[in-house]
């Protein structure tokens, strides 16, 4: 802490601070006035501002609710001959930080700006924390899905919605739940993240619930579960697909209901929470077979969102790569390292079945065993850097993954007609026309390969 802002009415209080502060190695400014006061916020930005309670025209209170509601995190100390219990609470509950009674002692005044020094130490390694998870969930991209999905985010999360989230592993469907609890009315509030996929069956409900000192064999002690921790906030139920039946009727009761019980107690627990789920798998076909309640699908899937892979996204890989380089670099201490004009195009040309995730990972290896800045195509693994393979793309060879004809040939077709589509604007009119079939059977091949239609 440097600068501290004195404000007082009388003279010789101000010029007795101004001298002492100095002496202790802070930059005092001072002025006589409320109105001034304010001025000098908005002009020097102080670290802290000593702030005297009664004074002629705008008085102290008035000036710190003035102060707080244009900047929320200005540390301010206030000061009075005439201190009561009451004012003393009233101005902690305007926002001062601490409350000092007149005659000033010395090491009062000094210990208050001590401590006001750390809570502001706090404040911003907090406000630089914030800043770096906010962009360690960045979503990076410009290419037009990301555009649309960014633009459907914006539109979705201020409202209360529930949200179900569709897409393949690693394509960033959590980076999309994290954006819309950001960018929601519930910001302030707890984001919760449960992986349905990862808690054994015994434990789930616990983890959801919470449970009951004694309730089961290991419960020593009470517990509060997802849904409780989640009150006001966001829960994002991941791999939500891979919850049994018995789970999913209780998570739909709580969704109707707003309530439920711990593991092992009959006490009612009332909760408003926002539900994200996600899953990568085809969750009509899950129902179907019997393994998804479908009342549980429909009461998730108010707002539906579908990431698209990397593959559908080719424009962005440059720039994800370019992101993971600067952030590995940093994070391991590292000269900043670039990727060679070759080793950009043979990532573009991957096929990237495990999507985001398997570029993040490649990098933040790349950035630790590549002993150069620059990293060329024989750096990059044999999969990824394959000429051969490269090259029959480029001259429009197809590299099937499929293990039967039958499945090669739906890959061909529907990455053929997503080719098609795109070419004409996905417009269907000119793309049935343009590869002469009828408009109503391009629909249903777009239907039964679940093709996302994009806006031209």
């Amino acid at each position: 802490m440097q600068s501290i802002l004195i404000v007082d009415d009388e003279i010789s209080i101000r010029e007795s601070l101004a001298g002492i502060l100095q002496d202790e190695g802070f930059q005092p400014v001072s002025v006589e006035s409320g109105e001034r006061a304010i001025e000098r916020v908005s002009e020097e930005k102080p670290d802290l501002v000593l702030l005297d309670i009664w004074m002629p025209g705008m008085d102290g209170m008035e000036t710190l609710t003035k102060i707080r509601n244009i900047y929320p995190d200005q540390l301010v100390v206030m000061m009075s001959g005439h201190g009561t219990i009451e004012t003393a609470v009233k101005a902690t509950k305007l926002g001062a930080y601490d409350f000092i009674e007149k005659p000033l002692s010395l090491e009062k005044v000094l210990l208050s700006i001590q401590n006001a020094a750390k809570v502001g130490q706090l404040v911003e390694e907090n406000r630089e924390l914030k800043a770096k998870i906010g962009k360690e969930h960045e979503m990076i991209g410009n290419s037009k899905p990301i555009k649309d999905l960014k633009n459907q985010i914006k539109i979705a999360a201020p409202t209360s919605g529930w949200v179900l989230i569709t897409g393949d592993n690693g394509t960033g469907k959590e980076l999309v739940a994290r954006a819309i609890h950001q960018n929601s009315k519930r910001q302030a509030c707890p984001f919760i993240e449960v992986n349905c996929a990862a808690i054994p069956e015994e434990l789930i409900e616990s983890e959801l619930f919470g449970h009951e000192k004694g309730s089961f064999t290991g419960a020593t002690t009470q517990r509060r579960g997802k849904f409780d921790q989640a009150h006001k906030g966001t829960l994002f139920l991941d791999e939500i697909g891979d919850m049994s039946l018995k789970t999913q009727a209780k998570v739909l009761r709580i969704l109707q209901e707003h309530k439920f019980e711990r593991v092992g107690g009959n006490k009612t627990i009332e909760v408003d929470v926002r539900v994200i789920a996600a899953t990568n798998k085809d969750l009509e076909k899950e129902i179907a077979d019997g393994r998804f309640r479908e009342d549980l699908y429909y009461r998730l899937n108010v707002i539906p969102f579908h990431v698209p892979p990397l593959r559908e996204r080719k424009a962005d890989i440059p720039h994800l790569a370019t992101h993971f380089l600067e952030y590995f670099c940093s994070k391991e201490s590292r000269d900043t390292k670039v990727l060679d004009e070759e080793a950009v195009q043979a990532i573009k040309s991957y096929s990237w079945p495990g999507n985001v995730r398997e570029l993040k990972n490649l990098i933040e290896r790349l950035v630790i065993m590549s002993p150069g800045n620059t990293i060329t195509r024989n750096q990059l693994p044999q999969a990824v850097s394959d000429k051969k393979k490269t090259l029959e793309k480029d001259q429009g060879t197809h590299n099937f993954s499929a293990a039967t004809f039958r499945n090669a040939k739906e890959e061909f077709e529907k990455e053929f007609l997503i080719q098609k589509l795109e070419e004409n604007d996905w417009n269907i009119s000119r793309t049935a026309e343009a590869i002469e079939v009828e408009r109503s059977n391009l629909h249903r091949k777009i239907k039964s390969y679940k093709i996302e239609l994009k806006k031209g």
